[in-house]
């Protein structure tokens, strides 16, 4: 062990070395290719996780930001009067467990559940999202006078 400790204490440092100017070039012409997204996976599925609509904005998706706030604007506040709901149940009924009493409580337990699956999907979708920032956006959806159309461009390649 002290062997190998003194080899690797004498061993140049591999941050000295210069790359390969080919490697260089592959390198270049990849990050050219491939841009990268303004955050990791991770970090957008996180943001959005606590705040519905925050990693759709880092990843410049504000129709989506949109859809998911508004969605958790319109939850919270259905979750607000159904707790008040279940507030005003408690106080005017003589049995505190009354059957009405329950249901408001289910009431409230459901929209606080939709509420979480929001926070859930927000954070999904701004997870797959960053995974397919480089995706090439060739569908296109277009009114036709028949209905609703649609094409999509699938490049192949034959070698």
């Amino acid at each position: 062990m002290w062997l190998a400790g003194c080899l690797f204490a004498l061993a140049p440092a591999a941050g000295a070395q210069t790359p390969d100017s080919a490697t260089a070039a592959r390198t270049d012409s990849a990050a050219a290719v491939a841009p990268r997204a303004p955050t990791s996976p991770t970090g957008a599925f996180l943001r959005s996780f606590l705040i519905p609509g925050w990693g759709q904005l880092e990843l410049h998706r504000p129709v989506a930001a949109l859809v998911f706030l508004g969605a958790e604007g319109t939850l919270v506040g259905l979750s607000l009067k159904a707790n008040h709901d279940v507030n005003v149940a408690r106080a005017t009924d003589v049995t505190p467990d009354s059957s009405v009493v329950t249901a408001r409580k289910r009431s409230r337990e459901d929209w606080l559940v939709l509420l979480g699956f929001n926070h859930l999907m927000a954070g999904l979708e701004a997870y797959v999202s960053t995974h397919l920032w480089d995706f090439p956006g060739d569908l296109k959806i277009r009114a036709t006078p028949a209905g609703v159309g649609a094409t999509a461009v699938i490049p192949i390649r034959f070698r």
